[in-house]
């Protein structure tokens, strides 16, 4: 009886070496890799261009108020061909952030085209 205790022992302990794992093991916490590249600037397919520790593919140039440049003060509502760059096809007006327009040019340039619109120069809207 005490050999068979002994010779029980080992091959209880045997199977639960060689058990095979089932998979990649998973931990408890939020851990997610970032996928190829690492680092805080990328994402599931590598790293971003325009991310941290990189300028990326393209320089964006700071835009420029066409005004001030040309020294233009007064904005008339008469000229339409003026009017039209800062009006979209749909006839809304185009916002400073893509125009690069500064703001005092941006509200005289909003009351010159809603002044051509009242007075038929400029359409409210296209049609569909």
């Amino acid at each position: 009886m005490a050999d068979e205790t002994q010779a029980k022992a080992p091959e209880s302990s045997a199977p639960a070496q060689e058990r095979p794992s089932s998979g990649p093991e998973r931990s408890s916490g939020p851990e997610r890799s970032s996928g190829p590249g690492g680092g805080p600037g990328s994402g599931p397919r590598g790293p971003r261009p325009g991310g941290p520790g990189g300028r990326g593919k393209f320089f964006r140039r700071k835009k420029v108020c066409k005004f001030c440049t040309e020294k233009i003060d007064a904005i008339p509502y008469r000229d339409v061909r003026l009017l039209q760059g800062f009006v979209a096809e749909r006839g809304k007006i185009v916002p400073r952030r893509l125009t690069g327009v500064c703001t005092t040019h941006q509200r005289r340039l909003t009351r010159a085209i809603k002044q051509a619109r009242n007075i038929a120069l400029l359409p409210f809207a296209t049609r569909h």
